[in-house]
């Protein structure tokens, strides 16, 4: 996080992350060429266009399952905090089989390239002959305006509902992926297991998001218990405790589509919105680290006494107000002001730990 527009920062982790991804690439492309060169008797720039696309869209695939594989399992959250730059390098690979294809099928015609990839393609006469290609391109300009816009100086600039709802379109980058590539080499492919690879991904995407989205829907239902006078039940304070053990976050949610983070320190229980005021990140799947509850998207933190970010920094999240009563803690629905400190409620502890 910074308090001010800069250029990347590349600390130590960074670079070892993308020292990585950088050898993950290369050791891929290498084992492309090489098999493919076994197998298939082709021409060099053919096998590198190939190489560079089925890397793009491996990476696109790989990136796509990190969020929903996350809800499963919290070892997943670190591949979150530089997801960017995945992103920046799946559109790089993108970007060089496009040029690629470009020289090879249209950089030496009568017509200008763009031109020539918008117009070509045989007559209409079913599904096999629509033109591929400007698919491909469409999803290619997709992918370039999300990397275009991976910084936070866009973030802030757009505001978070606009380059969030921008940089959803990865989705719909992906659907046109898998068409230009079912309408486009498919059609040719003499081996018919690239049909099934294709087809097993698209399952795979589809599927992961689908189980990830009835995750939540019935941890949500489970969660929404009203009071008569309108509090939201939390739960047992000794499930809570038990919940929030090590930092962790207790979700709760208090409508159709807001949710409460709950955590604990020692004896006191803090609530604030469960959404990130960077990029919408969950917090309820954050953990307390260094006394700040920390977002496991991009390591924003914030104060459950406040919501606020510590020093230098200055963004604010709504805090919520709690209360116990027996052995029952409850949140009420009314979302104080960002950054609105609240005295943390407090339980009795026994020996044991328990309340």
């Amino acid at each position: 996080m910074s308090v001010s527009y800069r250029a990347v920062q590349w600390n130590p982790a960074k670079k070892a992350y993308d020292r990585r991804l950088a050898f993950a690439i290369a050791g891929y492309l290498a084992v492309f060429f090489i098999a493919a060169a076994t197998a298939f008797e082709t021409s060099p720039l053919i096998l590198a266009m190939r190489a560079f696309g089925t890397g793009a869209i491996a990476l696109l695939v790989f990136i796509l399952s990190i969020g929903p594989l996350a809800r499963f399992s919290p070892r997943v959250a670190p591949l979150l905090y530089n997801r960017r730059h995945l992103g920046v390098a799946m559109f790089l690979m993108a970007l060089a089989h496009a040029v690629l294809a470009t020289l090879w099928y249209h950089g030496f015609g009568v017509l200008d390239p763009v031109t020539s990839i918008l117009t070509s393609g045989s007559p209409f006469e079913g599904v096999a002959q629509i033109p591929f290609q400007p698919l491909g391109l469409a999803a290619l300009l997709i992918l370039f305006a999300m990397a275009a816009t991976s910084h936070d100086f866009w973030l802030r600039n757009l505001s978070p509902r606009v380059w969030k709802a921008l940089h959803l379109g990865v989705y719909v980058a992906f659907t046109l992926l898998v068409a230009h590539v079912a309408l486009g080499v498919l059609q040719d492919a003499v081996w018919p297991g690239f049909a099934w690879i294709l087809a097993a991904a698209t399952t795979w995407i589809v599927g992961i998001h689908v189980a990830a989205g009835v995750k939540e829907w019935r941890a949500d239902r489970r969660s929404r218990m009203l009071t008569a006078d309108g509090w939201v039940r939390v739960g047992e304070v000794n499930d809570v405790v038990a919940e929030t053990a090590e930092g962790r976050a207790k979700a709760v949610l208090i409508d159709e589509c807001r949710k409460v983070a709950v955590f604990r320190e020692n004896d006191a229980f803090s609530a604030i919105s469960g959404v990130c005021a960077h990029q919408g990140g969950p917090l309820g799947e954050g953990k307390i680290v260094d006394g700040c509850v920390t977002c496991p998207w991009h390591g924003y933190q914030y104060l459950a006494s406040n919501g606020q970010s510590p020093p230098p920094f200055f963004e604010k999240i709504p805090t919520y107000e709690l209360r116990i009563e027996g052995r029952t803690l409850y949140v009420h629905p009314q979302a104080k002001p960002p950054g609105t400190p609240l005295p943390p409620c407090r339980m009795e502890l026994k020996d044991g730990g328990e309340a």
